[in-house]
């Protein structure tokens, strides 16, 4: 197509070559083709000039007029990926959403009013790419990615720590050694098979053993942690303030602290849109400005 308007707006192969900068062969082998699937004859051919049929004037106008929408939409496209404007859908747990993540969100949301953006709590698949299927274009989680071709930015992390009751530990009392919570009630996340607790730079996994309470919500196992339940790893922005109000203790003083990475997932594409890079570059930010104050007695148990 853009060999036949080249040859209709210079009126020979020569012309519309040097126009398309390539071979004059190659334009005429372009309309020969284009005139074999057509099954008519677009262009005059002899030894003086080349002139268009009745059949390459009217196609040749049709042609032009696609060339020029397909332009314009590139140029569209091309935009989107460049510019930090349109719509922008988000996906991540109920949990991160209602903690320091929302805030994140909310606060980019304030930084680029132009960007129409869609925040989803919930509803994050063991699938990696799920969220693509779902029409999200970024998914925030802190499990591990098993797709390699899904593209992975680690935002920031975040710390948990082993909490119970005043009143559980008051009554069971308050395990000296990690082995010891095998004798204790626990409750966990319901992807949760063994906790990774860390000490003196040493880790160590802990099955969990007595599952006496499970949830899908952090928040609701923190509010069943609270109520003397029994003991949860919890993510430690929550729980810290709930240890600064006495309703919750850290157990072996908060030296036993798990990090998760904060990781954003997007789709294999190579050029990045802006405004997901915008919204990634923000998140590292506000997380790296706003880091997680550690309560004082945590802060001692760590020293």
């Amino acid at each position: 197509m853009r060999s036949l308007v080249a040859v209709a707006e210079t009126e020979s192969f020569a012309s519309a070559a040097d126009h398309m900068r390539t071979s004059a062969s190659s334009v005429s082998r372009h309309v020969a083709s284009l005139e074999k699937h057509l099954g008519v004859r677009l262009v005059n051919r002899t030894a003086r000039s080349v002139t268009l049929t009745e059949y390459g004037l009217q196609y040749s106008g049709f042609a032009q007029r696609i060339i020029h929408e397909i332009e314009e939409e590139e140029r569209s496209l091309a935009g989107l990926t460049t510019s930090i404007t349109g719509s922008l859908s988000v996906v991540c747990p109920k949990w991160l959403g209602a903690l320091e993540l929302g805030d994140a969100i909310a606060a980019f949301s304030v930084r680029y009013p132009e960007i129409e953006l869609r925040l989803e709590l919930g509803g994050v698949q063991d699938r990696s790419y799920a969220f693509l299927d779902e029409g999200y274009d970024v998914s925030f989680h802190t499990r591990p990615l098993r797709d390699s071709q899904m593209r992975l930015r680690r935002i920031g992390t975040l710390p948990f720590v082993l909490c119970a009751s005043p009143s559980y530990l008051d009554e069971r009392g308050r395990p000296e050694e990690v082995a010891a919570l095998a004798e204790h009630d626990c409750l966990a996340h319901e992807h949760e098979s063994s906790w990774r607790l860390e000490l003196d730079g040493h880790q160590q996994v802990r099955k969990i053993l007595r599952r006496t309470f499970t949830t899908n919500s952090y928040l609701a196992l923190m509010k069943a942690t609270e109520r003397g339940r029994g003991v949860a790893l919890l993510p430690l922005r929550p729980a810290g303030d709930s240890m600064k109000t006495g309703d919750l203790e850290a157990l072996f003083s908060g030296a036993h602290v798990q990090e998760r990475s904060l990781c954003a997932v997007h789709g294999p594409s190579q050029r990045v849109p802006k405004k997901v890079e915008a919204l990634l570059d923000f998140v590292t930010q506000w997380f790296n400005d706003h880091p997680m104050p550690v309560p004082e007695p945590l802060a001692h148990g760590l020293t």
